[in-house]
C-alpha cells in the first residue's frame, strides 16, 4: 500500500535564524541586468539605506530586469523584505524570488505548490517582509520585478533573513561509492541527505540486511524507486516524486519502522507499508552513490552526482569519509562542481525565440533538448532558399514531426520519438547535406529522406507563423551548426529577440507529485494544469473528490429505485470506498450484507475433537462494516444453533460454545437474547424446555432442539466467528446458520433542522477543507433569501446562500479575492419542497449543482491560492453578523462526507427545532398507480390499498396465470362499519353510472373470455377475445333490452405477447381506444360480482359468454382493476377474505412484468429467520443440511472440504 500526502509542518528552521544577510555585503556582491545610473546601481539596493539614489533603479522598467545577490557561500534563507527607493515614486508591487547555487540554472521560490508571486510594496518607505513557509538553502538570490508603481519605475531596496549553513558535500562520478558498515542492531535506522543529480539514473543508496535483506534508493529517469528485497522475494515501489534531476538540492529522510518506512521528499511524504517478510530489517552495511556489483534488477548505473549532510542514526557519513573512518570506492571529491547549461523556459503562448542564422552552403544542423509535458508544439520553422517553401519541426501527439510545406504542399514529411511529453530531457538533432535530411531523438531513433532540392534556411526574414500550436516547456544546448547559442548575449538583446521567456531557468512544475488526483484517480499533466482520470474509481470531480454513488439504501430509495444491488459510499467523499450492497425495498430500506456461508451447517461428533471453529467473510470489509452499522436506525443477524446432546453456554456453567463480534470480543448470549445475559431467547420468554435453564440445548436431550433468534445489538454486530464445542460426546450432535447482516434506515439521511428565526442559527467547529471541500444537503423553505452556511478565516471565507427564489451562490476567498458560483433554476426553490445542492471547491475549480439541473463551474486561477484557511465557527442557517438568516428545514448536511448532527444541536438552541416535517410534497411522486403517500416522522411510505399494484412505490403488478379451470370471483357487498381499512380496496358502491377497468393479459387461446362482471338485475358487463383474437367489450345495462357490443379496431392480441386494455364508461360514454355512445340507459344496477376466469354460476350467461366459458381461460392475467377493487390482488394476497373465492389453480407469477425478478424475495414481508423457529421451541426434526463430518472444523464456512483442517 501507498499513501501520499502533503507535509503541513511547521517551518524546519528554528526563530533564531533571522539573520541580516545582506547589509553587510560589499558592492561586488551584488549585480543586475541594467541600472538607470551609476547611482542607481545595484549596490544600493540595501534596506533602509539612503546611498546612492536611494536604491536601485534599472536603465528600462520592464519584466525582463532583475537584482542580484551573492550571499559568498550557501546560507539558510528564512525570510525577504522589501522597500521602494528612497524619497521616489519607485517601488515594486510584486516580484518572483530565484535562487541557485551557482549562478546560473535559477530555480523559483514558491510559497505554495502553485503561488510564485511574492507582494511588494505600495510607497517607497514601507517594509513588506515575507517569512518562507520551508527556508532556502543558497548562495545567490535574484528578484524579478512583476509590477511596479504606475506613475514610476522599479525602484527596489532589498533585505533577506537567515544564518550560516553547515555544508558536508561528496561528488561521485558514477564509478564511486561510500561503504558505510555498521556496529551493531539499532532500534531505529534513521537516515537523511541531499542530493543533486547531473544524470537522470542513478543509485543513490544500497542497504544489505541480515538474512539476504536488500533496500535499494534509485533515481531512474528524475523519479525515485524502492526496491525491497529479501530472497527471491521482491517489491519495487514507484515513490511520489518526479523532475529529480533538476540540478536542484533534494531532501531526502527516511524512517524505517517495523512495518513500514516512511519517506520525505522536499515538502511531501510517503509511507510505504512494508511486506511481512520485510518487516524486521537489521542493517550490515549501507552503500551511498551505487553498489558494489549492479545487479540487473537496478538501472546499471551508479549516482552521478553530489551528495551533501549525510546522517545515518545522526553519524554525520560524509565526515567520516573525510577522516577516512569509512571505505572509499572509486573516485570520489569532498566538492560539488558545478555544469553550465543555461536552459530558457518557454512559459506562455506568447513566448517566442528568434535567432539570426547564415548556414554554411552545402549543409546545416540543428540541435537542441527539450522538456515539457505537452503532447504539441511548435519547435524551430525557418524559410528555405531558392523559395523551396519552409521547414517546420513540432511535436505532434508527443512524436517530433518535421514537415517542408511549399504552397500549401507537403514536399517532405519525417516522425520520430514518442511519448517526448514525459518531462524528461530529449534531444533531438536535424542535419542536411544537400537534398539528404537526418531527424534523430534521443540519438537513437533515426528518420533519414531525399528531398528534391537542398535545405537551406533562407536569409529573408518570413516573420512568426505559427500553425502547429505553441510550445511551453523548456530548452537547451541549443546549437546552430555545431555552435552553442548563446542565451546570456540573448537575454543581453546582443543577438536575435525574444518575447516572454524566463531565461536560465527551466520552469517546469510537476503537478502530479504530489497527486491532487483523490480516491486512486490517474494523474496526467500539461504545462500549466493537470488532469485526473476518474474512470473505475467511484468518483468523480476535477480531482475524484466526490462520490458517484449514495450513502445507503435509503437515499436510493428516495429516488424510485426498487430493490436491486447497489454501490453504497457510506463517507461519500471520505476515505473508505465504496461497496456493493444489495438493498432490500421493502416497507423499510434494508441493507443485505451477505457472508461466505448463511446455509444451516450440521457438525458430527468424533472423537479427539473439542472444538470447532466457522469464519464468516463478508462482503464488505471491517471500516465499511463499521460505518455501515453505525449509520443505519437499526441491525439484525440470524443466530441458529440446533442441538442434540450439544449444550449452549448458560449462567449455570462455563460456556462450551461462543461467537465473536466486529471489535473481535467473544460474546456468550444467543438470538433474542439481550447483551451480556448468557441467555437465549427461551430464557427471556420463560419458555424453555426446562424451566430451570436459559437456553433450550442446555437441556443436553437426546434429540433435536434448536435456539434461535436474531441479534441486535449494534456494537456487536456482525458475528465473525463461531465457536462450537460440546460435540465431542458420542451422540453429540450440533447444526448452526448465521444469517446476512440486515440493516434498515439512515440516521443521517433525515437529520434535519427547521429555523423560524431570521437571527437564529446551529454553529458546529470549523470546518477543515484545506484543498478540498465538498458540501451537500437539502433545503425546504417559502423564504426568498438566506444564508445556508459560512465559515470564516481572517481574509478566507466559504458561504452557500439562496440570494434569491431562482438562485443559489457558492461563494468563497481562498486568498485569489472572493470568486463566486450561481446556478439559476427555472422554477422557484422557495416552493416548500426539498431541494438538494451540492457544492465542491478544490484546487482546479469550484462546481455547484441543485437538484438535477445543469450545474455551475468557475476554475481556479492557474498559479494562485490554493489552500482554504478558515478559523471561526462554522455557522448553519445564519451568519455571525446574524444577518440574511435562513428560515426553514435543512437536513442532511455533510461536509467533506461527515455528516453533521443537526437534530442535537437544534435541541439546544433558540430558534431552532430537531426535525422537519412534509415529505410527501417531495417524494409523494414516487408512489406510483394510485398509491397514496403517507407522512411518516422520517420519511414517507406509500399506501397501495386503492391500487392494483404492490411494492414499496406501488410499482410491483399482481400477476397469476390462469388454467381453464381457474376461477376468481369477487363477490360485492355493502361496506360494514366495522370493516378493516386495510381491505377498504374489497369494496365498491353496487349501482354504478360509470366504471375504470384496466388489465393485463397474454394468451393464445381464442376465443378466451377475460373478465365478467354480473348483477343481481341480470345485467353484465363481458370482456373476452372472439374467434378473431380481437378484443369485444359487451354491455347489459338493462335486463329487458339487447347486450350492445363494442369490438376494438386491434390485430389479433391472442399472440402470446403482453397486451394492456382501459375500459372506461361515464354515463352514455364509453370509451375502449376509441370513444363510442352508449343507449341512453346510464345506471349499471346492483351489481353481484367479478369473475376473472371461469364463471361457474354460469346458470344465467348468456349463450355466447356460455359459449367463451366453457373453454375457461388459459393465460397470464394481471393488475386487474374495476373501480376501486383490485380482485386479483385480493385473491392473492387476502385469499380467504369472504368476498373472494378462489377456483382451481391460481399461481402467482411475474408473467406481468417485463423486468427479470430480483434474486432476493424483495417485496415479501421482511423475515430473517427463514426455517428457524424464532422462539426457539423444542423441534422433533433433525434439520436438513449436509453433515460435515466433525474429524474437521470448519473454516470461513466453507462447505468445501478442501478448505477444513483439524485440531
Amino acid at each position: 500500500m501507498t499513501m501520499c500526502f502533503a507535509d503541513i509542518c511547521q517551518p524546519l528552521f528554528s526563530e533564531a535564524c533571522d539573520s541580516p544577510l545582506v547589509s553587510n555585503l560589499p558592492q561586488s556582491a551584488f549585480r543586475s541586468s541594467s541600472q538607470l545610473s551609476n547611482s542607481h546601481g545595484p549596490g544600493y539596493a540595501k534596506l533602509n539605506r539612503r546611498d546612492g539614489a536611494g536604491g536601485w533603479s534599472p536603465l528600462v522598467s520592464n519584466k525582463y530586469q532583475w537584482l542580484e545577490i551573492d550571499l559568498g557561500e550557501r546560507t539558510e534563507v528564512t525570510a525577504v523584505a522589501t522597500q521602494g527607493r528612497y524619497g521616489s515614486s519607485d517601488w515594486v508591487n510584486g516580484y518572483f524570488l530565484m535562487f541557485s547555487d551557482t549562478g546560473h540554472n535559477w530555480r523559483q521560490y514558491r510559497q505554495e505548490d502553485s503561488i510564485g508571486a511574492f507582494s511588494g510594496n505600495t510607497n517607497a518607505d514601507s517594509v513588506v517582509m515575507h517569512k518562507f513557509q520551508q527556508p532556502v538553502f543558497t548562495q545567490f538570490l535574484r528578484v524579478l520585478p512583476l509590477d511596479w508603481n504606475p506613475n514610476g519605475r522599479v525602484g527596489l531596496r532589498l533585505e533577506a533573513y537567515g544564518c550560516r549553513y553547515k555544508s558536508d558535500v561528496v561528488s561521485f562520478e558514477g564509478t564511486s561509492y561510500l561503504l558505510f558498515r555498521t556496529t551493531g542492531p539499532s532500534t531505529r535506522n534513521l537516515l537523511s541527505m541531499n542530493f543533486k543529480s547531473r544524470h537522470n539514473t542513478g543509485i543513490l543508496m544500497h542497504v544489505e540486511g541480515q538474512h539476504g535483506q536488500t533496500l535499494t534508493l534509485e533515481l531512474l529517469k528524475g523519479k525515485l524507486f524502492l526496491h525491497l528485497r529479501k530472497g527471491t522475494l521482491q517489491c519495487i515501489t514507484q515513490l511520489c516524486y518526479l523532475l529529480l534531476d533538476d540540478q536542484h538540492w533534494h531532501r531526502v529522510t527516511m524512517e524505517h519502522l517495523r512495518g513500514r518506512v516512511n519517506f520525505t521528499v522536499d515538502k511531501t511524504t510517503q509511507q510505504l507499508q512494508v511486506p511481512q517478510h520485510q518487516s524486521h530489517f537489521e542493517i550490515n552495511e549501507i552503500s551511498f552513490g551505487g553498489v558494489p556489483a549492479v545487479g540487473s534488477e537496478h538501472s546499471r548505473r551508479n549516482f552521478h552526482g553530489c551528495l551533501e549532510n549525510v546522517l545515518y542514526n545522526d553519524v554525520n557519513v560524509i565526515e567520516m569519509a573525510r577522516d577516512q573512518q569509512l571505505s572509499i570506492m572509486g573516485n570520489v571529491t569532498f566538492s560539488c562542481p558545478e555544469t553550465v547549461a543555461m536552459p530558457v523556459t518557454f512559459a506562455s503562448p506568447e513566448s517566442f525565440l528568434r535567432l539570426p542564422w547564415e548556414a554554411a552552403r552545402d549543409g546545416l544542423a540543428v540541435s537542441l533538448q527539450l522538456r515539457t509535458w505537452n503532447k504539441v508544439g511548435l519547435l524551430v520553422t525557418f524559410d528555405l532558399r531558392h523559395q523551396a517553401g519552409t521547414l517546420w519541426l513540432y511535436l505532434s501527439e508527443a512524436k517530433l514531426r518535421l514537415q517542408i510545406i511549399k504552397a500549401g504542399r507537403v514536399t517532405a514529411d519525417m516522425a520520430a520519438g514518442m511519448a517526448l511529453n514525459d518531462g524528461q530531457w530529449h534531444s533531438v538533432d536535424l542535419s542536411t547535406q544537400r537534398d539528404r535530411l537526418v531527424l534523430a531523438v534521443d540519438k537513437a531513433d533515426t528518420f533519414t529522406t531525399t528531398t528534391s532540392l537542398p535545405v537551406m534556411p533562407s536569409k529573408d526574414d518570413g516573420g512568426c507563423r505559427n500553425p502547429f500550436g505553441v510550445f511551453q516547456g523548456c530548452m537547451r544546448l541549443i546549437h546552430r551548426d555545431n555552435t552553442l547559442v548563446d542565451l546570456i548575449k540573448v537575454q543581453q538583446m546582443v543577438i536575435g529577440n525574444f518575447s516572454d521567456l524566463q531565461m536560465d531557468m527551466c520552469g517546469i512544475i510537476d503537478r502530479c507529485s504530489p497527486s491532487h488526483c483523490e480516491h486512486g484517480g490517474k494523474c496526467t499533466q500539461a504545462w500549466s494544469t493537470f488532469h485526473c482520470n476518474c474512470s473505475s474509481t467511484g468518483y468523480a470531480g476535477a480531482t475524484c473528490h466526490s462520490s458517484i454513488y449514495e450513502p445507503s439504501c435509503e437515499a436510493y430509495k428516495h429516488q424510485g429505485n426498487t430493490s436491486g444491488f447497489y454501490h453504497i459510499d457510506v463517507d461519500g467523499s471520505g476515505p473508505i470506498k465504496p461497496q456493493l450492497i444489495y438493498c432490500n425495498m421493502s416497507d423499510k430500506a434494508w441493507m443485505v450484507i451477505q457472508h461466505n456461508n448463511t446455509e444451516l451447517t450440521k457438525l458430527r461428533a468424533s472423537s479427539g475433537i473439542s472444538q470447532h471453529l466457522a469464519h464468516f467473510n463478508y462482503s464488505a470489509d471491517t471500516e465499511q462494516l463499521g460505518a455501515l452499522i453505525t449509520q443505519a436506525e437499526y441491525c439484525e443477524q440470524e443466530l441458529s444453533y440446533h442441538c442434540k446432546k450439544s449444550r449452549l453456554p448458560s449462567s449455570n456453567g462455563a460456556p462450551f460454545t461462543w461467537w465473536v463480534g466486529r471489535l473481535g470480543e467473544a460474546h456468550t448470549y444467543w438470538g433474542g437474547a439481550l447483551p451480556s445475559s448468557q441467555q437465549c431467547a427461551c430464557g427471556l420468554q420463560d419458555d424453555c424446555a426446562e424451566p430451570a435453564r436459559f437456553c433450550n440445548c442446555d437441556s443436553d436431550l437426546d434429540a433435536w432442539a434448536n435456539d434461535s433468534g436474531v441479534l441486535s445489538h449494534k456494537d456487536h454486530l456482525p458475528v465473525r466467528l463461531l465457536a462450537v464445542g460440546d460435540i465431542n460426546r458420542p451422540g453429540s450432535e450440533a447444526a448452526y446458520r448465521v444469517g446476512p447482516l440486515q440493516c434498515y434506515g439512515d440516521k443521517d439521511f433525515w437529520n434535519a433542522a427547521y429555523f423560524n428565526k431570521e437571527t437564529s442559527y446551529l454553529h458546529f467547529p470549523t470546518f477543515h477543507g484545506e484543498l478540498s471541500a465538498d458540501i451537500s444537503f437539502f433545503f425546504k423553505t417559502s423564504s426568498s433569501s438566506g444564508v445556508f452556511l459560512e465559515n470564516l478565516g481572517i481574509k478566507d471565507f466559504i458561504r452557500i446562500e439562496l440570494s434569491s427564489p431562482t438562485e443559489i451562490v457558492f461563494s468563497f476567498d481562498v486568498g485569489n479575492g472572493p470568486f463566486e458560483v450561481r446556478v439559476e433554476t427555472p422554477m422557484d426553490l422557495n416552493d416548500e419542497r426539498w431541494h438538494h445542492v451540492r457544492a465542491e471547491r478544490n484546487v482546479k475549480e469550484a462546481s455547484l449543482h441543485v437538484d438535477h439541473l445543469p450545474g455551475a463551474r468557475q476554475k481556479a486561477p492557474a498559479d494562485g491560492h490554493i489552500h482554504l484557511q478558515l478559523n471561526s465557527q462554522l455557522f448553519v442557517g445564519g451568519t455571525a453578523s446574524r444577518q440574511k438568516g435562513f428560515l426553514g428545514c435543512i437536513r442532511t448536511l455533510k461536509l467533506n462526507g461527515n455528516t453533521l448532527d443537526l437534530e442535537e444541536r437544534a435541541n439546544i438552541t433558540p430558534g431552532v427545532r430537531p426535525g422537519c416535517p412534509g415529505h410527501c410534497n417531495t417524494y409523494g411522486g414516487l408512489c406510483q398507480n394510485q398509491g397514496h403517500c403517507v407522512e411518516r416522522h422520517n420519511g414517507f411510505t406509500c399506501d397501495c390499498s386503492v391500487s392494483a399494484y404492490t411494492g414499496t412505490f406501488c410499482h410491483k403488478e399482481v400477476s397469476a396465470y390462469f388454467r381453464p379451470g381457474t376461477s376468481v370471483t369477487y363477490v360485492f357487498r355493502e361496506l360494514s362499519g366495522n370493516a378493516s381499512t386495510q381491505s377498504s380496496y374489497l369494496y365498491s358502491d353496487l349501482s354504478l353510472r360509470g366504471e375504470n377497468v384496466s388489465l393485463s393479459f397474454s394468451t393464445s387461446q381464442t376465443p378466451a373470455l377475460l373478465l365478467y362482471v354480473s348483477s343481481y338485475h341480470r345485467e353484465y358487463l363481458a370482456v373476452f377475445l372472439n374467434r378473431n383474437g380481437q378484443l369485444d367489450v359487451k354491455y347489459k345495462l338493462q335486463s329487458n333490452k339487447e347486450a350492445e357490443v363494442f369490438r376494438s379496431n386491434t390485430r389479433n392480441l391472442a399472440n402470446g405477447q403482453l397486451h394492456r386494455v382501459s375500459i372506461r364508461r361515464h354515463a352514455e360514454s364509453l370509451s375502449v381506444q376509441v370513444r363510442q355512445i352508449l343507449p341512453s340507459y346510464v345506471e349499471f344496477n346492483a351489481i353481484k360480482a367479478i369473475v376473472i376466469g371461469k364463471v361457474h354460476e354460469s346458470s344465467e350467461l348468456d349463450p355466447e359468454i356460455a359459449r367463451l366459458n366453457s373453454l375457461g381461460f388459459t393465460g397470464c392475467l394481471s393488475v386487474v382493476q374495476f373501480n376501486a377493487v383490485a380482485p386479483l390482488k385480493a385473491a392473492l394476497l387476502y385469499p380467504h377474505t369472504s368476498t373472494v373465492t378462489v377456483s382451481g389453480t391460481l399461481t402467482e407469477s411475474n408473467c406481468g412484468s417485463s423486468s427479470s425478478s430480483s434474486p432476493y424475495a424483495a417485496e415479501t414481508t421482511h423475515s430473517l429467520l427463514g426455517k428457524a423457529d424464532p422462539f426457539g421451541t423444542v423441534g422433533t426434526g433433525e434439520p436438513v443440511v449436509n453433515a460435515i463430518s466433525s474429524d474437521s472444523a470448519l473454516i470461513g464456512g466453507n462447505r468445501d472440504p478442501s478448505a477444513l483442517y483439524s485440531f
